[in-house]
């Protein structure tokens, strides 16, 4: 079997592609693998809003990375810096401290660095205006570590990484499905098994890269490991991320790890469809909870809304919603705060109502009446006075109450209120396979397993219960970087 390739990516998503052009820059020659058809190129980075959270010490450092800020745009923007300590500390504490300190240290120094690198390959950026500011005054405050986004969201960001891949003459096949890793009989990698429309055959290669995302999509798995009830969750992006690369890996004796009973969910539109829609893309989520009360069937809040910014709690809060009757929940609002609320809310497919009445409300949305009354009562009565900012943690929170609101508890009292319903929806698994710094797949003997790489969604170790927004992205890139390049070194003898 003749090798044509020195390194084969498996997966045609963000932490692939970056795979694929590290690797191409240091002259190897590629080939990226996607089983989906190329309508449904991307996997999930293309349902994502294209956010990067990267460290970062000034203002300055942040606007060169856009490179066309208008100084109207500049004076407008207040943006905190935001550390490698600062991204290293609030890494670890959402997830428990239970992140592996080296890979998360490694994903924070090598943030920025991965930024500028993938600004230089095509990757445009712009200022996240919309999701990641609240305009106070006459200024867009930044909040919760996260400005930057994609031009084009999610969707532009896989469009401007193809047309790199393109121009540095990486080649991609789709409706290509890798269904078994070649191995010799020293144990490294020697290629994949690739099934096709037209049949089925081995491609040999020096190195694989796997970046083919969780087993997010994947019902039966979902069960076994997240738990119960989590077949009955909307898969937020592609239906292809059904695990089949972990798999594959496992088959010969990668070893599994990080938090397989976890993964990264949102609230998500009651009524979308059970996979992720491509016109749409991520605007079923229902992000803007902190400005209101989320409750149950029952009328009843289950958890406290004003914790922390949306981006530090959304993850966390997405799973909540799955263990509430009928995997349900409703985020209300008032006149004092629609305004507020993110884009998201504004699409013609949203599953909402109104009224002028606390009553009616929870009629329309066929919640408990008396126990919603009686929520909404004992919230404005535990309300305490103080001063409203939605974009600073401002203090203003609720006393006497469980769960408490800690920060923007605004009374409930400006009708008509309106009630959008919302169900879980799954991101992407946390549990996968473990690596080495150079990103190298580890076997259960805790040794890399020759020619064997691994970046993106099914890396384990990284993220545990819970999530920094702009994370996910930003870890497949720098291990999609490292997995290219270290892959590509070793099989041109560098």
């Amino acid at each position: 079997m003749a090798t044509a390739y020195d390194v084969i990516v498996v997966g045609g998503g963000n932490a692939g592609m970056c795979a694929a052009l590290a690797a191409r820059e240091q002259g190897a020659r590629i080939l990226v693998l996607e089983k989906a058809p190329e309508a449904w190129r991307g996997g999930n980075g293309f349902f994502t809003a294209g956010g990067f959270r990267f460290a970062f010490k000034s203002f300055e450092e942040l606007c060169e990375l856009v490179g066309d800020l208008s100084d109207e745009e500049k004076a407008s923007m207040e943006v905190d810096p935001y550390t490698e300590d600062q991204f290293y500390d609030d890494l670890m504490r959402v997830t428990e401290d239970c992140a592996d300190p080296d890979m998360a240290m490694l994903v924070v120094r090598e943030s920025q660095a991965t930024v500028r690198w993938m600004r230089d390959r095509g990757i445009r950026w712009i200022p996240m205006f919309g999701r990641q500011a609240y305009k106070v005054g006459n200024k867009f405050r930044f909040w919760g570590g996260l400005v930057l986004e994609a031009v084009g969201g999610g969707p532009g960001l896989i469009d401007m990484a193809y047309a790199s891949a393109a121009k540095a003459g990486i080649e991609a096949r789709f409706e290509a499905k890798a269904t078994r890793l070649l191995a010799d009989d020293r144990g490294a990698v020697t290629g994949v098994v690739v099934r096709t429309p037209a049949g089925t055959e081995p491609v040999a290669a020096r190195a694989v890269v796997l970046a083919a995302g969780g087993f997010e999509a994947n019902p039966e798995m979902r069960t076994r490991y997240l738990g119960r009830n989590w077949e009955l969750a909307r898969v937020r992006g592609t239906p292809y991320n059904t695990g089949d690369a972990i798999r594959m890996a496992l088959e010969i004796g990668a070893l599994p790890w990080g938090h397989w009973s976890g993964c990264h969910s949102v609230q998500w539109d009651l009524n979308a469809p059970w996979h992720g829609d491509r016109k749409v893309g991520d605007n079923f989520q229902k992000h803007s909870y902190p400005l209101g009360l989320m409750v149950n069937l029952q009328g009843e809040r289950f958890v406290d809304e004003g914790a922390d910014f949306r981006n530090y709690t959304y993850v966390k809060y997405g799973r909540a919603v799955i263990e509430q009757p009928r995997r349900t929940a409703f985020q209300i609002f008032d006149q004092k705060v629609l305004h507020l609320l993110r884009e998201e809310y504004r699409i013609r497919e949203v599953t909402k109502a109104e009224d002028a009445t606390l009553e009616g409300l929870a009629r329309k949305l066929e919640i408990d009446v008396e126990g919603f009354v009686r929520t909404v009562t004992a919230y404005n009565t535990a309300v305490q006075p103080g001063t409203y900012n939605p974009a600073v943690k401002d203090g203003k929170g609720t006393r006497g109450l469980t769960p408490p609101k800690s920060n923007w508890a605004l009374p409930l009292d400006a009708p008509p209120y309106v009630g959008y319903a919302v169900t879980t929806g799954i991101s992407f698994t946390f549990g996968g396979l473990k690596i080495t710094e150079r990103a190298q797949v580890v076997d259960c003997e805790q040794r890399p397993i020759p020619g064997l790489y691994a970046a993106g969604e099914l890396v384990g170790g990284l993220f545990y219960h819970n999530y920094p927004g702009g994370a996910g992205l930003m870890a497949g890139s720098v291990f999609g970087r490292t997995a290219g390049r270290a892959a590509a070194q070793a099989t041109l003898g560098r």
